[in-house]
């Protein structure tokens, strides 16, 4: 009990700290009217969307938890987790994007003065994007288990935030893809203006996207990896209630808990730290997590007593800082990997586009060797529980790693506002070099990302063998080999049905703003204003209807294979999607992140610069990438962990 308590306190005192942040940075008078103007149709239009997206999702999950309710062999007890979960997903979205859109005007203003005040007002605002995330992750995980006192109930919730986080990523990545590939095509490349000019009518809906998908999307991603990490970690826990008691399964709920005390110190105290804003984000990071360190040590040593627990956390806190550490250092425009790729683009679009793609294939050598020397030492400490913990611990300081993430999409929203607004060309230079860190900062957030979900999608995977009586997968059976097949299949699947609906509603933007163009007179001379809205609705209403499919083939494919083909199939299933998503999910982040910023390497004033041959073929890669990481790469995450979880919610029907 005392342990559970510890956990939601520390959870309110996050929740509490992003209130105040979130207070102070709406107190801050917004003077310039113009900047005003844009800001509230960015606003409008990223409500407009979340709205009618929650709309549908609130449909989805009513008839789901009636249907676990109803189920016999499940429990209307997983059915109120499952609503909980999904409900505390899409209000850590909503808070997120909110002040997202309130700070975005307010970190181009502050640009008008110096850098430093527009970085910290957009890192604040990731900040309570960041704490909002752990903080209702962990108040709905410990408020469930002192109500119900079972981890494996549990477990409806993290369905709940893995379903809404499925389809908000989707949705999310369709929407703001599809804007920015219309905005660049028919803007940079056909009319060779820059990138947010005020006279391109899918400026406004590119900039929605940024919040709807990388801020909302981004957010309800992270929850589920989160409670989903601690989850597993308390179930497995139970195995160990012989010989610890309850602290086994509440010490992941106490090692969270310091995470966020950890971020809270590190975000507080991330004003004082010196130096290039990308050291400043790393620097903050690396604080955290040393506090990490020292607190998880003092409490697993008075908790439990046996430290070979501290160790795996400490193995999943170092992988995830090292493979945080190698994206960052592959994709930043500041290291030759980014301008390699740069330096292809001047023989034009195929070698710049073959150049990116091997990247791609080998920036997975770092992360599964990271994760395999976290899923080795974890194991062989304390066998699937370590596992856990190291999952936990790579996910422990997500309240700063987030806020580090989430200051990218308010950054690129402030650039793309000092442009639209005619600001100093200090402010918008100013705007333009905080958006670049924020990029690299943002393909961090995603390695950390798909790195936590390998770990605990195989300690699910586990999780569901001991569900359904299943201690060996046989490689040799012909049901598992089936599985296998079908799972490797999936993250292929979902891919193409994502980047699919991507191409289609960005043909349908490339069309409006060529019509908006053709028809309205003068627009191209800036004597008359585009119609931002209807780029707006082609692409709110495109995201929410085709962000349906790659949903359900997520849900029902382990459904179907379970039922009809068994547990072994299903087992195979799991295991085939874990591998192949998780390449597939390093591959696209990398390739699509390289890209882009080999593109911003070159709009810095390199190798001709803007409008140059090198610029263009940059900006073919970039509008290729640009799905890739911010559409279904990131999605892979959720994928697998979602068919995991699953797996076990419908394992009594298995059992024969």
């Amino acid at each position: 009990m005392f342990l559970t308590l510890s956990s939601i306190i520390a959870a309110l005192a996050g929740l509490g700290f992003a209130a105040w942040l979130a207070m102070k940075i709406k107190k801050q008078a917004v003077q310039n009217k113009r900047v005003q103007v844009i800001s509230d149709f960015i606003r409008e239009g990223a409500m407009t969307f979340l709205i009618k997206e929650y709309k549908i999702l609130a449909v989805f999950v009513v008839i789901v938890a009636i249907i676990i309710a109803v189920i016999p062999a499940l429990s209307w007890k997983i059915a109120i987790a499952f609503v909980i979960g999904a409900v505390f997903s899409l209000l850590a979205g909503l808070v997120g994007m909110k002040v997202a859109t309130i700070a975005n005007v307010r970190a181009a203003e502050k640009c008008q003065e110096d850098s430093r005040a527009g970085f910290l007002v957009a890192f604040s605002s990731g900040s309570v994007t960041g704490l909002s995330v752990v903080g209702l992750g962990l108040l709905g995980i410990g408020l469930l288990y002192l109500i119900f006192n079972n981890p494996t109930i549990i477990f409806g919730f993290g369905f709940g935030a893995s379903s809404v986080a499925l389809f908000a990523r989707v949705g999310g990545g369709i929407y703001t893809k599809s804007a920015d590939i219309g905005a660049d095509l028919a803007g940079k490349l056909e009319k060779n203006i820059a990138e947010d000019d005020p006279r391109n009518p899918a400026t406004i809906a590119d900039n929605v996207g940024d919040n709807v998908g990388d801020v909302a999307g981004m957010g309800a991603d992270l929850f589920e990896s989160y409670v989903d990490s601690i989850i597993v970690a308390m179930v497995l826990g139970m195995a160990f209630l012989p010989i610890f008691g309850s602290a086994a399964v509440g010490l992941p709920m106490v090692l969270a808990g310091i995470g966020i005390v950890a971020s809270i110190i590190g975000i507080f105290l991330m004003k004082y730290l010196k130096g290039d804003f990308q050291r400043v984000l790393n620097n903050s990071v690396w604080l955290a997590s040393l506090i990490m360190v020292v607190g998880s040590f003092l409490a697993i040593k008075f908790i439990i007593g046996d430290l070979k627990f501290f160790y795996a956390l400490f193995v999943g806190l170092a992988a995830g800082m090292l493979i945080g550490r190698s994206i960052q250092y592959s994709l930043s425009d500041r290291n030759r990997p980014a301008q390699e790729i740069a330096e292809a683009a001047e023989t034009g679009s195929a070698t710049n586009i073959i150049s990116g793609l091997s990247f791609g294939f080998l920036s997975a050598i770092a992360p599964v060797f990271f994760v395999a020397l976290a899923l080795y030492f974890s194991y062989r400490l304390s066998d699937f529980y370590g596992v856990a913990i190291a999952a936990v611990g790579m996910l422990s300081t997500l309240g700063i790693t987030l806020a580090a993430n989430s200051y990218g999409p308010v950054m690129d929203n402030a650039a793309g506002i000092a442009k639209m607004a005619g600001m100093s060309d200090e402010a918008k230079k100013r705007a333009e070099e905080l958006d670049t860190s924020g990029n690299t900062a943002a393909a961090v957030g995603k390695g950390f990302a798909i790195g936590s979900a390998v770990l605990t999608a195989l300690v699910l995977l586990v999780a569901f063998g001991e569900a359904v009586n299943l201690k060996v997968i046989n490689l040799l059976s012909v049901n598992t080999l089936i599985g296998l097949l079908i799972g490797g299949l999936l993250p292929f699947v979902f891919s193409a049905l994502a980047m699919k609906a991507v191409s289609q509603t960005a043909e349908k933007m490339v069309a409006e703003v060529r019509r908006q163009f053709k028809e309205i007179t003068g627009l191209l001379s800036g004597e008359a204003e585009p119609d931002y809205k209807s780029c707006i609705s082609i692409s709110t209403n495109s995201a929410l209807k085709q962000m349906l499919a790659p949903g359900l083939l997520a849900i029902l494919a382990p459904i179907l294979v379970g039922l009809f083909l068994g547990p072994e199939s299903l087992a195979g299933l799991v295991a085939g999607a874990i591998l192949v998503g998780f390449l597939l999910a390093v591959f696209m982040i990398s390739s699509g992140g390289v890209w882009d910023n080999a593109k911003k390497f070159i709009e810095a004033g390199n190798l001709g610069g803007r409008g140059g041959v090198a610029h263009k073929a940059a900006i073919v890669g970039d509008t290729i990438g640009d799905p890739l990481k911010d559409t279904a790469g990131p999605a892979l995450n959720i994928l697998i962990k979602l068919m995991a979880i699953i797996s076990i919610i419908i394992a009594p029907l298995l059992i024969r």
